[in-house]
């Protein structure tokens, strides 16, 4: 099994997202021999935003003569270090947490870069084909304020519903999101609320394994 493990949350250890997002790849090793993990920490080292250079290098004008400027040499061999990671997982477990309704800038460039026409999706004159299925994802969800079944989650959250969507576009259906929230409600309530979490993480996991 093939498991690209990564994490956003800039909290460090006092994340709640990169707890349980370690306890998943714990469980999966655990029933799993053939077992292999990369891991990115995109808090400790992000994935640059795209740069006018960059994109031009990555989806160059129709009928421009491709241009690749030296100085974003290396920012393409990352590119296509990170869509081959994404593309050779047979799990990917994403630690998102919830900043402002979203997702962390960090994450959000990491997606920016697997985007990529010819590689995780293509264009047909039916509309847009995934080519990433065949995997499964599990997002760790964690959120400081209960929004989970009020008519307010659908206004502000662009968090979980965001990453649904992404996937989605990817060609990937089996997507599972494990969530802990109301963290910001006091001491007790956050321990309950991971508690609660890891217990729907390891039905999740061994499902996954």
């Amino acid at each position: 099994m093939n498991v690209l493990h990564i994490d956003s949350s800039a909290t460090g250890a006092a994340s709640a997202s990169r707890q349980l997002s370690a306890a998943a790849v714990q469980i999966l090793r655990a029933s799993n021999a053939d077992f292999k993990v990369v891991y990115r920490d995109f808090a400790e080292v992000p994935p640059g935003h795209l740069s006018p250079a960059l994109l031009q290098a990555l989806r160059p004008q129709p009928g421009a003569e491709p241009k690749i400027d030296p100085d974003v040499a290396d920012e393409l061999q990352l590119t296509e270090t990170l869509i081959g990671e994404f593309l050779e997982a047979d799990v990917v477990i994403l630690g998102a947490p919830m900043y402002n309704f979203s997702i962390p800038s960090s994450l959000k460039a990491w997606i920016d870069r697997v985007a990529q026409a010819g590689r995780t999706f293509k264009y047909t004159d039916k509309g847009p084909v995934g080519l990433a299925g065949g995997k499964k994802v599990l997002v760790i969800s964690s959120r400081g304020s209960l929004l989970s079944n009020t008519p307010i989650e659908f206004a502000l959250d662009h968090q979980e519903a965001y990453l649904r969507a992404v996937m989605g576009f990817f060609g990937i259906t089996d997507l599972r999101v494990v969530r802990a929230e109301g963290l910001a409600f006091g001491a007790d309530a956050r321990t309950q609320a991971i508690e609660r979490a890891l217990a729907e993480l390891k039905l999740f996991s061994e499902e996954f394994a």
